[in-house]
């Protein structure tokens, strides 16, 4: 019988190392749980989870023994960690291993909006450039004014690489941070004011939810470009998808959405939006890293031995 039990939709790679390891028992999502017989639920330790379905305290319930979650990400907002509190089960996540992708995927989409790329290669695949001449001027991005939502691990490693386009940088954290002259703000509408690209890199969960409102757009105004890499739930969709269609804001880049893959059609018959799937981590170097991290947690805990990334 298994002393874990692998939640989530794990790539072939990683789940032959998870069986290597563990030989665990494998599960698509939590709601399986109920699903397994009483014997496996009470002889589970630990967990391996991946993914967005929420992992509640009913979820945990089932599995009376378990001391560990072992999350895949670096966030975590899809597990109660109050309720793993309440339980005494121990949370994990990956950070860290994460950050140079992600950060890369953010300036790349910020790009992609400012020099209208997307649409720039469309013009030359399409044969209009021979056709039809040039395609348009577009939006310089270098020497702008850049607001971090966010200045934690991912939000820093943005900065950095803004300062090499010359941006002058203006940030929202919980508290002022220790920088190299960039510029605090306490509250996200008089960043947005200051600024021509807001930049959102907040954790997810109950506490972020529409942290960027309707009045944070209004605030960023007809020239400024958003740029999401955290979670869709730290951004109003709908007031961002009103401003976007009434030319509120210049436009947006988003990796992350309300109810993905399910993005809501709106997004489809925009042009001054830049679209990704979820990708902020998703190169064969990072997941790898993420899954060992993920993996090295959960042997840590079987042996009795302090765990690497703790949440809680």
């Amino acid at each position: 019988m298994s002393a874990t039990i692998v939640i989530g939709p794990y790539s072939e790679t990683d789940l032959a190392a998870l069986n290597d390891a563990f030989a665990p028992t494998f599960l698509a999502s939590p709601a399986d749980l109920a699903g397994l017989d009483a014997a496996t639920r009470e002889g589970a330790t630990a967990v391996a989870f991946k993914g967005h379905n929420a992992f509640g305290g009913e979820a945990m319930d089932l599995l009376p023994n378990i001391g560990l979650i072992a999350n895949f990400g670096v966030g975590y907002d899809a597990i109660d960690v109050k309720a793993a509190d309440a339980r005494g089960i121990k949370v994990t996540n990956t950070p860290d291993v994460l950050n140079d992708d992600v950060a890369d995927l953010a300036v790349a989409l910020l790009l992609m909006r400012g020099r209208e790329m997307e649409h720039a290669t469309n013009w030359a695949r399409s044969g209009q450039w021979k056709g039809k001449g040039e395609y348009r001027l577009n939006r310089k991005v270098s020497g702008g004014k850049a607001g971090i939502v966010g200045l934690g691990r991912i939000g820093r490693e943005i900065a950095n690489r803004l300062v090499a386009f010359k941006m002058d940088i203006h940030y929202f954290a919980r508290s002022e941070k220790e920088t190299s002259g960039w510029t605090y703000h306490a509250d996200p509408v008089s960043l947005a004011k200051e600024v021509d690209y807001l930049i959102v890199a907040l954790v997810g969960g109950p506490d972020t939810v529409n942290f960027v409102s309707a009045e944070v757009l209004d605030a960023l105004g007809p020239r400024g470009i958003i740029v999401n890499i955290s979670r869709g739930s730290t951004i109003d969709e709908e007031a961002l998808l009103d401003a976007l269609e009434q030319d509120k804001i210049y436009g947006a880049a988003l990796d992350v959405y309300l109810n993905e893959p399910d993005i809501n059609p709106r997004f489809y018959a925009l042009d001054n939006v830049v679209l990704q799937p979820h990708q902020g981590s998703g190169t064969v170097e990072t997941r790898a890293a993420m899954a060992k991290l993920q993996r090295d947690n959960l042997v840590a805990y079987h042996a009795k031995e302090p765990l690497l990334t703790p949440v809680n």
